[in-house]
């Protein structure tokens, strides 16, 4: 298999992580006004083929047990691979035999051929039958690896044409696989909460503040929660770097606990509206609503403490990062300063969050507790 050799750009990582959740929001919108598609669809169909039909899973999922055919294909460039690995050790210890050898023979090159000496006549001789082994070496060891590499061309070529016959016969393959759309289900089950969540009892409290700010947490919370989809595209193509190419990246790792780190902090403010964060809930459980409500207007004053904190420290260390064009050290030398602008940017959405819980908890006491 050829080698892959790209490592992403900054511009596509920020515009990836900007334009992919705006795309994946509209589409799931427009969806949800279609109602649920027929299935197998012609969009899922051809998103197995791009991403994992080298395993023949499109014809899979299309219930075909032509999908069985591509695996031969798939395992022997497998086992090539494998084999390379080895062989390239070979290449590499005897291409390094090589250059010593041809160093050795520099080395016992006299500087007038009339006036060498019988001694360094021989040590040029012995030099250069080493030379001429070490060459031999080399080129069998050579020989063995475009053997192999040949081998995973011819499979990669066989793999590579099933899939562009199976480009085009999946639209028909779809229609005769496809049934009707089901019907809308109109039971509507109970939410139930995880232990230690949904104990706010001022979750049904609204007004037009509280509502503005919940609204702009939801649209926040929704849009980096996309980015979980956009991991398992990165690190897909990873794994089929590593072991299908033999070409690791330096890049997908940083890029995602980057954005992992992100995402941690702008969805916090929308945990906390919906009242999934991590509680120590031993005597809180155990209060009345009202006392619920008292108790979080109470410790209120401590997560103001502690958000407001995170909101100037965090301005700081933004600013800092800003101000210097800070990037990271590694060869891929990302972009830091948005990655800290995260940070008073999420504190910022939870401190709007608390001002809206804040609000709830002191309408609930005042009116419906009352």
């Amino acid at each position: 298999m050829p080698a892959l050799n790209f490592v992403l750009p900054h511009w596509m990582y920020w515009a990836g992580l900007l334009l992919f959740p705006l795309a994946a929001m509209f589409l799931v919108r427009q969806q949800r006004r279609r109602g649920p598609p027929a299935e197998p669809t012609l969009f899922t169909a051809y998103l197995f083929w791009l991403t994992a039909g080298f395993a023949g899973l499109h014809r899979l999922y299309l219930k075909s047990w032509w999908g069985l055919a591509f695996l031969p294909l798939l395992i022997g460039i497998l086992y090539c691979n494998d084999t390379l690995r080895d062989v390239r050790e070979d290449v590499s210890r005897t291409f390094a035999a090589l250059e010593q050898a041809q160093t050795q023979v520099k080395l016992a090159q006299p500087e007038s051929e009339a006036q060498a000496t019988a001694e360094q006549r021989s040590a040029l001789a012995a030099a250069q039958d080493a030379l001429r082994g070490r060459t031999a070496d080399y080129d069998a060891a050579k020989a063995v690896q475009d053997h192999w590499i040949n081998v995973t061309r011819v499979f990669a070529g066989s793999l590579a044409v099933l899939l562009l016959i199976d480009a085009a016969l999946i639209p028909g393959v779809v229609r005769r696989r496809r049934g009707p759309a089901p019907a809308p289900e109109a039971t509507h089950l109970p939410e139930i909460h995880e232990a230690g969540t949904g104990e706010d009892p001022t979750l049904g409290v609204h007004t037009r503040v509280t509502d503005a700010i919940e609204a702009v947490n939801v649209r926040v919370g929704e849009f980096v929660a996309y980015w979980a989809v956009i991991s398992v595209f990165v690190y897909y193509y990873e794994v089929m770097a590593r072991f299908l190419f033999n070409s690791p990246t330096n890049w997908v790792h940083e890029s995602m606990f980057l954005m992992f780190g992100m995402q941690y902090m702008l969805s916090g403010a929308y945990a906390y509206r919906e009242d999934q964060h991590v509680r120590v809930d031993v005597l809180y459980s155990r209060f009345s609503p009202r006392g619920k409500a008292i108790a979080d207007i109470v410790t209120s004053v401590f997560f103001f403490i502690f958000t407001l904190t995170m909101l100037y420290t965090g301005g700081r260390f933004a600013l800092d990062a800003i101000n210097n064009a800070e990037t990271s050290f590694t060869e891929w030398g990302i972009q830091y300063w948005p990655v800290k602008l995260t940070i008073p940017i999420g504190a910022a959405l939870i401190v709007l969050q608390g001002i809206s819980k804040l609000i709830r908890d002191v309408l609930f006491v005042t009116r419906k507790g009352a």
